[in-house]
């Protein structure tokens, strides 16, 4: 004789035992399936009433979607992906992580997209996560950030045929669409800034070379620093502040030690700050101080401190934007950001307003 879950005390039903489907939310509220996955899709063809009904229940019964079932039934996933290959710290110290992912979102929200963010610690575990987001269908594409030398990503999305889109760039290999930034004019807006204050013995604390937009930075200012009579010494450091206080000290007790200091980030800055402060060096007018990348830690430093800032929230928006039409099938080209403004501040210029200026030019 047949049992349900009431038949004996403390055995749960079949029911009960797995999470409920759509075909459980239809059976119990006497609808269709398609009824209620009209209602989950936001999709016209029902009445406001049935949807309310089938959106409550959902909520009752704690049910979550299948992706795969869902994408299949050609609803897609409506959620894109960002995996970042960095360390936890990494990311929560700098505000450009956030600023970019609030830009991605603010545009996302618009089309009822969500985000799927996830930290990993290589380009090896990302790929494989995009492997299994792929087979779990859980995204309709994804935003790439970091690209390396030799990156294995592009090749790897383009095989999955997930949709993507670089935030920075451009792609070498021209796989992805990107949303590109002018590193060559930004870090010479920086150098021209620094020669006109007097300044031809340059230090610059890099990030780690491996990424694209650090080895661009890297060549831009090999480039550009002899053509304007500045001498460069470049370390590299992995963007920790440990790393970047240590990497001061070092070009600091130089014989010829820098006159200006370059930044990759304000995370680095501050560290430096630290160091220079502790060395009994003025700011600026022993040693000026340029961040690459600016935020509110630059405007709350005393003396602020001088940054190239981008509206990194414009740019996550932007870059969403291309990702939706890469998805939608309507193709999208590669753009280039606005170039970033130089705000000038009180650590290479002791007449700065307390806030700020752009640079002229």
């Amino acid at each position: 004789m047949g049992r349900t879950g009431a038949d004996k005390a403390g055995e749960p039903s079949a029911r009960a035992e797995r999470r409920p489907r759509a075909r459980d939310i239809a059976e119990l509220l006497g609808v269709s399936e398609t009824a209620v996955s009209f209602a989950l899709n936001g999709r016209a063809g029902i009445s406001d009433e049935t949807r309310d009904r089938i959106l409550r229940t959902v909520a009752e019964m704690g049910y979550t979607p299948n992706y795969a079932a869902r994408a299949l039934s050609g609803g897609g996933a409506s959620t894109v992906g960002f995996v970042v290959a960095r360390s936890p710290e990494d990311v929560g110290s700098e505000a450009f992580f956030l600023q970019l992912m609030s830009g991605m979102q603010a545009a996302l929200s618009a089309s009822d997209y969500g985000l799927l963010f996830q930290l990993v610690p290589d380009v090896d575990a990302e790929v494989a996560v995009y492997r299994r987001w792929k087979a779990e269908n859980r995204v309709d594409g994804v935003v790439l950030v970091d690209l390396r030398e030799d990156d294995p990503r592009p090749a790897a999305v383009a095989e999955l045929g997930l949709p993507s889109v670089l935030a920075g760039g451009p792609d070498p290999s021209g796989r992805l669409v990107s949303v590109a930034i002018d590193d060559v004019a930004a870090v010479e807006l920086v150098l021209d800034h620094l020669v006109d204050r007097g300044h031809h013995r340059l230090g610059y604390v890099a990030g780690e070379p491996h990424l694209a937009h650090v080895a661009r930075r890297i060549a831009a200012i090999e480039r550009a620093a002899p053509q304007r009579g500045v001498t460069v010494s470049i370390v590299p450091t992995d963007f920790s502040a440990v790393a970047g206080a240590r990497a001061v000290a070092e070009l600091m007790s130089r014989p010829q030690a820098p006159t200006a200091l370059v930044f990759d980030n304000e995370v680095l800055a501050i560290s430096g700050i630290d160091v220079v402060r502790a060395l009994g060096r003025a700011i600026p007018s022993e040693v000026a101080v340029v961040s690459l990348e600016d935020s509110l830690i630059c405007t709350a430093t005393r003396p602020q401190v001088t940054a190239l800032h981008r509206e990194t929230h414009e740019f996550g928006r932007v870059v969403a934007e291309h990702l939706l039409a890469e998805i939608a099938g309507h193709g999208s080209p590669s753009e280039q950001a606005p170039l970033p403004r130089l705000m000038v501040r009180g650590s290479t210029d002791s007449a700065a307003t307390i806030d700020g200026e752009p640079a002229a030019g």
